[in-house]
């Protein structure tokens, strides 16, 4: 293993596939390389069923699978993991090619929401998913997928929790966090995943890229670490490695942001999700 970094390292975006992808095995890589905190976020529900899904059930299979690799991965950290649950936005683009209306997808997409939110109350997840596509759209999708995003989030404000989303990228998305904020949920508990260096609005997951990084370190706004880990073995080269993250920590401390460290993985975690990553941390 390589020498533990002095501070919680945390990955805000990973998926973890036991099925199907490299599972425990990717975890054990982002322990070995110093990394010692994760949110794992389900996979897209189309990915782990053999269809779309069609009820409540189907979701609850989908977060269960994520749940359970979450415990296994805590038993490999010297921090611990945590589920984020939800919708993948694109969801609403299969079901409508499927034959469903955009309002009958908003419905679904709602009630997976709802499961999501019952596994917060219960305290076997943190965080919800939600978003709207990152992709061109029909009007009546757009304003379909907003609509599921507004359910998050007003769920989010009912439990005091964060929402990840997914949506397209942009450095200003001020108009989805006063969303929130109109639902009751502040904008720091919002979160945009596969975010660049800066963004006004939400909090942004900035993906580890090095120039996308040295934004983020340079200014003094809450930000968090990510690599979108996919874990799909016919992705091999999707997006980043579950050992970016911990590298990309050296890589800053080595160039003198110990205070944007710090902020990524120990304040702004904090902020959002409300954990405490120094006190989960363990190392003895």
């Amino acid at each position: 293993m390589t020498d533990p970094l002095d501070t919680p390292v945390l990955d805000d975006h990973m998926h973890l596939d036991p099925d199907r992808g490299r599972g425990i095995d990717a975890v054990e890589d982002f322990h070995r390389l110093g990394g010692t905190h994760l949110m794992v976020v389900n996979k897209p529900s189309w990915h782990v069923l053999d269809g779309l899904p069609a009820d409540e059930d189907d979701f609850r299979r989908v977060f269960e699978t994520t749940v359970d690799v979450v415990d296994r991965a805590t038993d490999v950290l010297d921090g611990r993991a945590w589920p984020v649950l939800g919708v993948h936005p694109g969801l609403v683009s299969h079901l409508v090619d499927d034959g469903r209306d955009p309002d009958g997808a908003r419905d679904l997409m709602q009630a997976g929401i709802d499961v999501a939110a019952e596994y917060v109350a219960d305290g076997r997840a943190l965080a919800l998913k939600s978003g709207r596509p990152h992709y061109d759209v029909t009007d009546a999708v757009w304003d379909a997928s907003n609509d599921v995003m507004r359910s998050a989030f007003a769920h989010g404000a009912d439990l005091d929790c964060a929402v990840q989303l997914h949506t397209e990228g942009s450095t200003d998305l001020t108009e989805v966090a006063e969303w929130a904020e109109a639902e009751g949920l502040d904008r720091t508990r919002v979160v945009k995943h596969y975010a660049l260096g800066e963004l006004a609005g939400p909090v942004p997951s900035v993906m580890s890229e090095t120039d996308r990084l040295e934004v983020a370190a340079e200014r003094d706004d809450p930000f968090l670490m990510e690599t979108d880990f996919v874990d799909d073995p016919d992705r091999p080269g999707a997006v980043l490695g579950p050992k970016t993250v911990p590298r990309r920590v050296r890589w800053l401390l080595e160039n003198g942001h110990d205070e944007a460290v710090r902020r990524a993985h120990v304040e702004t975690p904090a902020l959002v999700y409300d954990v405490d990553t120094e006190a989960t941390l363990d190392r003895a």
